[in-house]
């Protein structure tokens, strides 16, 4: 079989499983009352299930396994594993909620599993500031600090329907066509089944009604490992993407640019916390999607604004490398532009709310169409979703 077909098979198997676990998880998870209920800092109005994670884990594992044997798999198995202990932790932060130490703790051990065991080193800059192999003293606390990060900032992603699916499924994309490009079948694959693993859930969370179910916990570090492994490939020393692409293309400006919301969300919310004198790690309402909630804003429209912005930021990135622009004027710039999608944004905004302008009147208006009543073709795949 060619490696086309590998992917596309990996791909399709992916997302029949878990169009078949999906419906099967909501009842178990209804039957249980193993359900996320609403509180003052969450947005849906009824409990809905939480075992989101389980589907894509089962998706992503069965769809991989169904060609392992086509391609080099080596180091795989160190990743599933990685993902399982996520899975678990995750799960179980979703319905005993743990505390943030706990969770610190069972990442810190991830990502020495992945470094110690399964060989995954951020040890390459790829001639950013002039710098390519790392030694091992920097590479270790660096694969540490990204590993914790990524998890954490794609955890922290998932606010609203679909949106930490969505952004998954175009981070995965762009991963892929890397890793395809380069000839990384391994990675090429696993982005694949993420993929195939997501569309189904992300049909579900934003137009199913009973057939809705959240993420969770457990799906969004799962995802992050994925995420992170992906990083981690792009940029480890040897790396078929380092040895594909040209001098002047930056795969650490790439990585941060598709990595952008999420990891500049992250650390706007964590300064303005401490900046208030509460925990980084206490739960608020003061991340970009619900911003855009305050807008008036639907979940889709939402989804849809964040991924476009982040899509934006790898499309400049793009097109300042076409422009021959140097590596380290890349990486300033996705630094700018990551700042100026989060930070700038969000306060800009901020600032026209506390004065109720009429620009604000202008997008809150605009905010309020974007809110489709569920008839026609919308009322329709959510009766065939929920028929499911």
């Amino acid at each position: 079989m060619t490696p086309q077909y590998s992917v596309l098979l990996s791909l399709i198997i992916s997302l029949l499983v878990v169009s078949w676990i999906h419906p099967r998880l909501v009842k178990i998870a209804l039957l249980k009352n193993l359900v996320d209920n609403p509180d003052s800092r969450k947005l849906q109005r009824q409990p809905v299930p939480v075992l989101g994670g389980i589907a894509v884990f089962f998706g992503i594992v069965i769809g991989y396994g169904s060609v392992c044997g086509m391609v080099n798999y080596a180091g795989m198995l160190i990743v599933i594993m990685a993902m399982m202990v996520m899975l678990y932790i995750g799960t179980m932060d979703d319905i005993l909620s743990l505390s943030p130490a706990l969770r610190f703790a069972v990442e810190f051990f991830v990502a020495l599993l992945l470094i110690f065991n399964g060989g995954y080193l951020l040890d390459d800059f790829h001639g950013l500031w002039g710098v390519g192999m790392l030694p091992d003293w920097m590479a270790v606390p660096l694969t540490v600090v990204a590993v914790v990060g990524i998890i954490n900032a794609i955890n922290l992603i998932d606010g609203v329907n679909g949106l930490s699916s969505g952004y998954c499924i175009t981070a995965c994309t762009m991963f892929g066509t890397l890793f395809y490009l380069s000839g990384d079948m391994k990675m090429t694959i696993l982005a694949a089944v993420s993929v195939g693993a997501l569309i189904p859930f992300f049909l579900h969370n934003v137009f199913g009604k009973t057939s809705k179910m959240f993420i969770g916990d457990g799906g969004t570090l799962v995802m992050g490992v994925v995420i992170t492994v992906f990083v981690i490939e792009t940029l480890r020393s040897g790396s078929s993407c380092g040895a594909y692409v040209e001098p002047r293309v930056g795969l650490v400006p790439f990585s941060l640019a598709v990595l952008c919301i999420p990891v500049f969300d992250t650390l706007r919310v964590m300064f303005s916390r401490i900046l208030r004198g509460v925990s980084p790690f206490r739960p608020d309402k003061t991340h970009l999607h619900h911003m855009f909630i305050n807008l008036g804003c639907s979940h889709a429209a939402v989804t849809l604004a964040i991924v476009a912005l982040n899509t934006s930021v790898v499309l400049c990135w793009w097109g300042l490398t076409r422009l021959g622009v140097s590596i380290d004027v890349q990486l300033y710039a996705v630094v700018v532009m990551g700042y100026m999608v989060t930070f700038g944004l969000y306060h800009l905004m901020e600032w026209h709310l506390r004065r109720n302008t009429s620009f604000l009147r202008a997008v809150r208006r605009l905010g309020y169409r974007t809110h489709v009543s569920r008839r026609g073709v919308f009322l329709r795949m959510q009766h065939f979703l929920d028929r499911l």
